[in-house]
């Protein structure tokens, strides 16, 4: 079993790794889905951590439906990460009516090889999930990241099984969203997955502010307790 801690700053990532963490993926603004973190964050990841490292690739928050713009712009962040060393990428696009881009993927994957590519959630809003997985698949992508196309992989378990099944090991499903330490047991054992993504978090002190303006107040940082736990309860 792997488990693979998503991270937002370098203490998370120490952390992630201390707790017993296998992987680590790499992002900002957790609290929207992620996006691409800074390559400052990236370098001191790849220095400090031994464990594999991958990076969101994510120009915005704005839905998974990309311009040519905003194609570029991934791109250039691909090739800056494979400078700094990183293991891997975590990206995906989607058409506006709800299907996997086939294009923009392409030209994706080509950038990020011989990177590993996960494609992310940007899955759990794809228009018919079986097509999309077999999209996925044909393009060779390494791995997908999902809940199922519920809030969580615990209440998407059943699905998440039906994405097992029918990938057959031509690529790695990974179950995410909402996965802690009182669940993980249940979900492995319901959809067989060999790999979980979590947070393993808990609310960061606040900052000093004042008492009109407030900026951070949700902030969450890994927790190595939380990580063991997690852990544990994997094995």
């Amino acid at each position: 079993m792997l488990l693979e801690i998503c991270i937002d700053c370098i203490e998370s990532a120490l952390v992630a790794e201390q707790g017993g963490a296998h992987r680590i993926e790499i992002c900002s603004s957790l609290s929207s889905g992620g996006t691409t973190p800074s390559l400052g964050l990236v370098r001191q990841c790849v220095q400090r951590c031994q464990i594999p490292c991958m990076v969101m690739i994510r120009p915005h928050d704005g839905g998974f439906a990309y311009s040519e713009d905003d194609i570029r712009s991934m791109l250039h962040d691909i090739d800056a990460v494979k400078e700094l060393g990183v293991q891997g990428v975590v990206l995906g696009a989607l058409t506006r009516d709800g299907d996997v881009d086939v294009p923009a993927m392409k030209r994706l994957i080509r950038a990020s090889r011989p990177l590993q590519i996960t494609f992310h959630r940007a899955f759990d809003i794809a228009r018919d999930p079986l097509q999309a997985l077999d999209t996925i698949i044909g393009l060779g992508v390494d791995r997908l990241l999902t809940s199922g196309q519920r809030v969580t992989a615990e209440v998407g378990m059943q699905r998440i099984k039906q994405l097992i099944d029918r990938a057959d090991n031509r690529l790695t499903v990974i179950a995410g969203a909402g996965i802690n330490e009182s669940n993980v047991r249940r979900i492995l054992e319901a959809t067989r997955v060999r790999e979980v993504h979590a947070s393993a978090s808990v609310p960061r002190r606040p900052a000093f502010a004042t008492s009109e303006v407030r900026f951070g107040d949700h902030s969450r940082v890994t927790s190595v307790q939380r990580v063991r736990e997690l852990i544990e309860a994997m094995t």
